[in-house]
């Protein structure tokens, strides 16, 4: 299954390359010059159709869990003081993608989305220490009767576009689809001090999965 985010430049992507191949067999004599070109072709196809891949995930749906938003690896746990929306101390979980990673974005909680927010900014490296704060991002807040979540989508140095779903008021489940990012980033979760995390530095999680913390 693949992401719809990803179907026009699927579509675009095996036209150019059927395209390249008539090019290649009408114009180019020898059966290594084709080789190299088909070669080519499946290389670049199969890139983009697993970058855009969108596995079915089995998130045990619960209100007492919070899952994790994307695919990756835990590369930040500490406390920082978070100034957009709550402006008090919070603890922080980074999760960063590569460019060979599911890029779909999950809610983590169920609940009604609170705010969102889009950011224009820079595309420094995601795991550069001021990317939160200086990158294109995107902000979304979702509560439910036990907890608060933030979770921000950050453009990388590949990331050049961040696609949010999240509209305010609306009630989200957990594991569904909140956004994507394309080509590579982070996703920062920010949760309430004292809560027991599930997940340790360099672990590596799934999307809708992986529990990250307990409420």
């Amino acid at each position: 299954m693949f992401h719809k985010e990803g179907y026009k430049i699927i579509t675009i992507t095996i036209i150019s390359l059927l395209i390249l191949n008539s090019i290649s067999y009408a114009f180019i004599i020898s059966n290594i010059g084709h080789t190299i070109v088909s070669i080519f072709s499946l290389v670049v196809l199969a890139l983009i159709l697993q970058f855009f891949r969108n596995p079915k995930r089995d998130t045990q749906v619960s209100d007492t869990t919070i899952v994790s938003p994307v695919d990756g690896k835990v590369v930040v746990i500490e406390e920082v003081f978070e100034k957009e929306y709550f402006k008090e101390k919070r603890l922080q979980v980074s999760v960063f993608m590569s460019p060979i990673n599911v890029h779909v974005t999950r809610h983590p909680i169920n609940g009604k989305v609170a705010y969102s927010k889009y950011h224009p900014g820079k595309y420094l490296v995601a795991w550069h220490p001021k990317a939160s704060e200086e990158n294109e991002r995107t902000t979304v807040v979702v509560k439910n009767d036990k907890v608060a979540v933030l979770y921000r989508q950050i453009a990388g140095a590949l990331a050049k576009r961040i696609v949010n779903y999240a509209k305010e008021e609306e009630t989200v489940i957990q594991g569904t689809d909140s956004g994507f990012i394309k080509f590579g980033s982070r996703v920062d979760l920010y949760l309430p001090i004292g809560t027991p995390l599930e997940v340790t530095l360099n672990q590596k999680v799934k999307g809708g999965e992986n529990v990250i913390a307990k409420v």
